[in-house]
């Protein structure tokens, strides 16, 4: 996380702001996130199943890509001087456009993309963060 003056927080957008190391997404992770989240369809933990399957391998959830962002991009998150909280203000057109295979490696590369002040207290910005 980088801490920059309020007043300078504009000045980076558009601007590269990390990119994280690579993350292998493997079974272990794959099988504890379907306990977790209770979804355990053939073709994230069946690995026989799913070699047949049409990925031919098993696949992570997306929501388990998805839940992995705040690691990978937390090199690349810029916050204005002062901040006491910094929490995740949602998404906009999440979309999961390719499997992510066992095995895969995946890693984040951020980019500050906007600001705009809210009022008293409340500073949404955004990053466009993808693998």
């Amino acid at each position: 996380m980088r801490v920059v003056p309020l007043e300078r927080i504009a000045d980076h957008i558009g601007e590269e702001t990390g990119r994280s190391e690579w993350f292998t997404v493997d079974q272990d992770r794959i099988s504890a996130f379907a306990d977790a989240t209770l979804d355990h369809q053939w073709i994230h933990i069946d690995e026989e199943a799913a070699a047949r399957g049409p990925f031919g391998s098993t696949i992570a959830h997306g929501f388990l890509s998805l839940s992995l962002i705040p690691y990978l991009a937390s090199g690349g998150v810029i916050v204005p001087e002062g901040v006491e909280l910094a929490i995740n203000y949602g998404l906009d057109k999440v979309r999961f456009l390719a499997p992510v295979a066992v095995g895969s490696r995946v890693r984040a590369v951020s980019t500050f993309t906007d600001f705009t002040e809210r009022g008293e207290g409340k500073i949404p910005h955004r990053s466009n963060c993808c693998y």
